[in-house]
């Protein structure tokens, strides 16, 4: 059986190979760029693999992302989708992604961004009011391994937390979730803080919208760690200028990378 890999570039061709060695020695490893019978390959482990590619492969039986998204597969027009798609989420991508989330929402929640401004001026002033983790309803679009893993941490700090995903998904620990179109305006309408952890599919384009953002309560704040395709941003430009929004983390953007 052979394994076509694209992933990491030809420098990570190593360690993919000792690990396969390691876990599957009967498993002949290749290379992307290495020349091979197309006919020879059984699975394909791969990240933003040249469009048309996949599907010169016969025999293919199975497509392995090297990552939590597919959407570098399925955007291939020619992607060859009889086949089925597994992906690599392991404990340490949850905690990963958990932790980033975390972190923002503490950022949001303390507002640190006005302290480093004002840190940065030799300026200070004093807040209103300081929030805290209890204070922030914090509400998750995409309810996946990732999701479920970011709702899990926040709520141990004390964040009250619900979740939304296009098909019904029950959260642990009781914390309440909404599913499909109808229940998207009330899950907003109880959300502070929008963590958007959606994967990139045709459904979920655009779903960061000035729709969206108008469910929300005045001063609501976004982290978008999901696909930069989920986010209208125009949109988020004017709920941010109208107030309406009071901050917005981002840790992608369509394109990437930006522009200079």
């Amino acid at each position: 059986m052979r394994l076509i890999i694209r992933s990491g570039g030809e420098s990570a061709m190593e360690e993919w190979r000792e690990q396969f060695k390691r876990h599957a020695p009967d498993l002949e490893i290749v290379s992307w760029f290495d020349d091979v019978d197309p006919a020879s390959i059984d699975y394909a482990l791969v990240w933003a693999p040249d469009p048309g590619r996949l599907a010169t492969f016969p025999n293919l039986k199975l497509i392995i992302s090297a990552g939590a998204g597919v959407d570098h597969i399925v955007s291939d027009p020619a992607w060859p989708r009889h086949l089925r798609i597994a992906r690599m989420v392991t404990p340490r991508t949850e905690t990963e992604m958990a932790e980033f989330v975390l972190t923002s929402a503490l950022m949001l929640t303390r507002d640190l961004k006005r302290a480093i401004d004002q840190q940065a001026r030799r300026h200070w002033e004093l807040y209103d009011s300081l929030r805290v983790a209890a204070d922030m309803r914090v509400g998750i679009m995409g309810l996946g391994h990732l999701g479920i893993a970011a709702a899990r941490l926040l709520a141990k700090v004390g964040f009250p937390v619900s979740g939304w995903s296009r098909g019904a998904t029950t959260l642990p620990d009781g914390l309440p979730s909404y599913a499909g179109p109808d229940q998207f305006p009330e899950f907003l309408s109880r959300t502070d803080l929008l963590v958007c952890l959606l994967p990139a599919t045709e459904a979920t384009r655009g779903i960061l919208n000035r729709d969206t953002f108008a469910h929300l309560p005045r001063g609501a704040s976004l982290i978008n760690a999901g696909r930069g395709s989920h986010m209208v941003t125009q949109d988020l430009l004017d709920a941010l200028d109208s107030g309406h929004l009071h901050q917005a983390l981002l840790d992608v953007f369509d394109p990437e990378p930006l522009p200079p």
